[in-house]
């Protein structure tokens, strides 16, 4: 608090005065030191003046036939992305390495020369003329999950058929999951489902519940296969991992799509994979 004294004049003599002009004034703010006032702008505004990260290269495919534009054009086309349908494939000594899909942003560091189950890529195979498996063992992160779509179907690859192997998530799921119980489902296309029921790839198995989820690389493939009227089916088998889960898809794959293709499995390679991967090796024995 101020006290502040008037001076009046009266008759040239100076009187002073303070019983009534008392004036209260606040201390002056230390402007270096007290807290400044919130910005007039949102977060997001001042995020406008940081300059922006570059986008992220496309991805794109690599392949190693003498006529690399010629389009690809198999009765059946294969995309296996659980880790069960991955083994399952990468045990086929009778595919032959046709190609990839190369993304910029995953490194290649790490990976083997020869195809390996421990490496971030994603390879295309032939297994007859008429079959192409696109194993996918990376990640495909979601914003990235149409762009690879349309590489994969449509383009350079155009199938008549197309089956994508997954799993069940179980933050997606409706209803009860347990380890000890095996199971899949599946979705189609409506090109597929107008077949006759003989034509079904996949014959016995029932319609993913309503009101449970899918979505990722999974979902954005067989979307592509809708709006290009392709016959698509989508696989998805539970548990993602363990002996059961891969009983379960090499069985599918014998039943309905592959017959005559001999499938048998190495347990002792099962295991050895498992110990390589962050997979409870258990899980496999």
């Amino acid at each position: 608090m101020a006290l502040v004294v008037h001076v009046k004049h009266v008759g040239g003599i100076s009187k002073q005065r303070s019983s009534t002009d008392i004036i209260v004034a606040g201390e002056m703010e230390d402007v270096l030191t007290e807290i400044p006032p919130p910005s007039r702008f949102f977060q997001e505004d001042l995020n406008n003046f940081a300059p922006q990260s570059p986008p992220l290269p496309s991805p794109f495919l690599v392949f190693s036939n003498p006529k690399p534009n010629e389009t690809l054009r198999p009765s059946l086309l294969i995309v296996a992305i659980s880790s069960p349908s991955l083994y399952v494939f990468h045990q086929l000594s009778s595919k032959t390495l046709i190609g990839s899909l190369i993304l910029p942003d995953i490194p290649f560091s790490g990976n083997s020369i020869e195809p390996s189950l421990g490496d971030k890529s994603c390879n295309i195979y032939t297994l007859t003329d008429s079959i192409i498996i696109i194993s996918l063992q990376c990640p495909i992160a979601a914003e990235r999950s149409n762009v690879v779509a349309k590489l994969l179907i449509g383009e350079k690859i155009i199938p008549e058929r197309v089956l994508i192997l997954d799993s069940v998530q179980s933050q997606s799921f409706r209803g009860k999951l347990s380890p000890d119980e095996t199971f899949a489902f599946k979705l189609e296309t409506s090109s597929e489902r107008k077949g006759l029921d003989d034509s079904s790839l996949l014959k016995g198995i029932n319609y993913f519940p309503s009101g449970s989820v899918v979505d990722g690389l999974a979902a954005a493939l067989l979307g592509r296969c809708q709006t290009r009227n392709i016959k698509g089916t989508l696989c998805v088998s539970w548990p993602e991992f363990g002996g059961a889960a891969l009983s379960l898809v090499k069985s599918l794959l014998q039943r309905n799509v592959l017959p005559g293709l001999d499938l048998s499995i190495n347990a002792d390679g099962v295991v050895s994979w498992t110990k390589d991967h962050s997979f409870d090796s258990e899980l496999y024995t």
